[in-house]
């Protein structure tokens, strides 16, 4: 099995189109795919700069709010989820929890040891990487 690689993070911003924007015309990342987010009326919009993917989420303005906006988590693609998952499991660590259906680009959800997110993808982000 191949190591696992880091293929993308999530940020949660309060205006998600402008910051896909930022990205797009600073960095000239291609803006990949975008979508109505889970559980709001906003846009998600997605970046890519050919390798590593970022995910612009919206962030609820919302007073006691525990999600700040920026970096919420990052994601492995990965040849096997079941090995992964056994990894985890050896290292006395929170099993990895099945993503809803209506998420796009990871399976599972993780944390590491300081509870730290983490996706867990066998399919990849965006064009099947």
């Amino acid at each position: 099995m191949g190591r696992p690689t880091i293929r993308h993070m999530a940020i949660f911003a309060r205006d998600t189109k402008k910051m896909a924007e930022f990205y797009r015309d600073v960095f000239e990342m291609e803006i990949v795919h975008s979508m109505k987010a889970p559980n709001s009326d906003k846009m998600a919009w997605f970046v890519t700069d050919g390798y590593m993917n970022l995910a612009i989420l919206p962030h609820r303005l919302t007073a006691g709010d525990e999600m700040h906006p920026g970096l919420h988590h990052f994601g492995f693609k990965v040849e096997d989820y079941e090995e992964i998952a056994k990894r985890i499991a050896a290292v006395d660590g929170e099993p990895p929890q099945k993503r809803p259906s209506n998420r796009p680009y990871a399976e599972h959800r993780g944390c590491d040891t300081e509870g730290n997110l983490f996706d867990i993808a066998e399919a990849g982000f965006a064009r099947g990487e």
